[in-house]
């Protein structure tokens, strides 16, 4: 695939770096935005004549006008797919303007900067497939799982139907959050809020127009809203009620059920925790391989005795302040630093 990427915000720029570790040339193209050298084009016309597969990732509401203006430069081997975290509105565009003539695919990384900065995985895309053209879906498919993406296919209606209740109502919980100030530097908090701490780094990171897009864009994330203010606006009144009289058992958040002995109980959390450290591990190792490209292309030694050393020293420094023994904390980070050689190809 010859890919172009039109639209280097964000997220234009992270798909652009995934690609590049995979080793897919790309050029990009954005009158707004700064793209490096070895990606330019001269301009938006030799950008489309000299790829063959272009990537829209420009903002939702954007995307009426590029195909407006993109379609009549477009030829029948041109394979178009779009990048948008709403699928009902950008898929009809897609058809409207493309139908039959020009092959397209719908899609939805479930990935941005900020997990690709944090090297989280697993990376997943929804694709929504035309019916008019389902090689053009196996090749979007099998371009993003070149990139290490799992692939789940949908419709744009079912897509959206789960974003209204996951992604959009997240952003919208997050905004109310923040207007009660519950993002503000807090002196201390249990850790019950902690999850949702995150949560709000999180949406507070990710492109500011992508809240107004989540929720105007996507035709179900009005009902979504409606019906958690709904439920709100009942537990808010029963709360009220139930001061009044006295009562509120039935107010009560349900548990989890039969509860396990103490010793089943603290082993299922510590096999939690274990799978959420070897995930931790596999994002760690994502970064070490990126920072050796890196070293790579500044000509510098992969491996730092100096750096791993000062690793070291400070890991047995947190191991203290965090009540653990520093020698068996350092030895944990040995191991992992060893893993690390071994994933870069060293050895030591």
């Amino acid at each position: 695939m010859r890919i172009g990427i039109l639209g280097y915000g964000r997220f234009g720029r992270a798909l652009g770096s995934l690609l590049r570790e995979a080793g897919h040339a790309y050029r990009a193209w954005d009158p707004a935005s700064e793209v490096p050298a070895e990606h330019r084009t001269a301009g938006f016309h030799d950008l489309i004549e000299g790829q063959d597969t272009l990537v829209l990732a420009v903002p939702i509401p954007a995307l009426g006008s590029l195909l407006g203006t993109l379609r009549p430069h477009l030829r029948a081997d041109h394979l178009v797919f779009d990048v948008g975290s709403v699928k009902v509105g950008p898929c009809a565009l897609l058809e409207e303007h493309l139908g039959t003539a020009i092959p397209h695919v719908g899609t939805h990384p479930l990935f941005g900067p900020v997990s690709l900065a944090r090297a989280e995985r697993p990376l997943r895309v929804v694709l929504c497939a035309s019916p008019h053209h389902p090689t053009a879906a196996q090749r979007v498919e099998s371009l993003f799982q070149s990139l290490g993406c799992e692939v789940l296919r949908q419709s744009p209606e079912d897509h959206d139907r789960v974003m209204a209740t996951t992604h959009a109502l997240t952003f919208f919980i997050a905004k109310g959050l923040l207007a009660v100030g519950a993002g503000a530097e807090l002196p201390f908090t249990p850790p019950s809020f902690h999850a949702i701490a995150r949560t709000l780094e999180s949406v507070r990171e990710d492109a500011g127009h992508l809240f107004a897009a989540l929720q105007n864009e996507n035709p179900f994330a009005l009902g979504a809203r409606e019906g958690l203010l709904e439920a709100l606006s009942a537990i808010h009144q029963s709360l009220a009620e139930a001061a009044e009289s006295g009562g509120g058992e039935q107010l009560s958040i349900p548990d989890l059920g039969t509860r396990s002995p103490a010793l089943q109980e603290a082993r299922d959390h510590i096999d939690s925790l274990d799978q959420e450290l070897v995930a931790l591990l596999a994002r760690r190792t994502g970064l070490v391989l990126r920072a050796g490209r890196a070293k790579a292309e500044l000509n510098l030694p992969i491996h730092d005795p100096e750096r791993e050393a000062a690793q070291l020293q400070a890991r047995r420094a947190w191991a203290e302040t965090s009540g653990l023994n520093p020698q068996g904390v350092e030895e944990v980070f040995r191991a992992v630093l060893r893993a690390s050689r071994s994933a870069q190809g060293l050895q030591g």
